[in-house]
């Protein structure tokens, strides 16, 4: 494909996207556009959008990208690169690569042989993606604990209940391990000028232990 095409067909496989997962929330154009107008976007009409999945319509911006995406409810990357639909997509003009391939790159996930230059945008990316990892940790490990007590507490065996506990004290120096492990990473995070994402409310004691731990130090 010539340079000159690869924007409108780019485009189009973009819309024809947009289509699927238009239909897939049972929403009508009308809707759609209804929806750009909440979110602050009351240009994208019934007819732009009628225009976009006919064709007449060429090109998108990424704002109206951006606004469409979450009215159809769709990660936005998804439209981007159809992966389960397509086996490749036309990544830049005559380059073409495996869908997956061309949205791990787009995320920053292609593997390489060499890490990530520190401090480097990919080296970013990486960084929090470890850091929510550890969120996902912490919070299975608590969960186990709080399920096996849960479960002791309600189990008539005494030799039941008694194995339930012990796996749950098991399970509670885990997630007390994790959250230190967390409070350390955030930390680190913070000493090289990154702000860590928000803590979900049941880690909300990882950040208090790291602001008690500041205060005394001032002290």
């Amino acid at each position: 494909m010539t340079s000159d095409s690869w924007p409108a067909a780019f485009t189009a496989q973009v819309v024809h996207s947009m289509r699927e997962a238009r239909k897939a929330a049972g929403l009508t154009m009308a809707a759609v556009a209804e929806g750009c107008a909440d979110r602050g976007l009351p240009e994208i009409t019934d007819q732009t959008i009628k225009n976009l999945e006919s064709g007449r319509r060429t090109s998108i911006t990424l704002t109206d990208f951006l606004v469409l995406a979450d009215v159809l409810g769709a990660p936005p990357i998804t439209l981007l690169f159809p992966l389960g639909t397509a086996e490749a997509v036309e990544l830049l003009p005559g380059r073409e690569v495996p869908t997956w391939d061309a949205l791990a790159g787009f995320t920053g996930e292609t593997p390489t042989a060499d890490p990530a230059p520190p401090g480097s945008a990919r080296d970013v990316l990486d960084t929090f993606r470890a850091h929510a990892d550890l969120v996902a940790a912490a919070r299975a490990s608590a969960a186990l604990a709080t399920d096996r007590r849960r479960t002791a507490s309600t189990t008539p065996a005494p030799d039941r209940k008694a194995a339930l506990l012990e796996l749950a004290a098991g399970y509670e120096e885990y997630a007390d391990a994790d959250r230190k492990e967390l409070a350390s990473f955030r930390k680190r995070m913070r000493e090289r000028g990154l702000v860590p994402p928000a803590l979900p409310g049941d880690l909300a004691v990882v950040d208090q232990a790291e602001d008690e731990a500041r205060v005394e130090d001032r002290e």
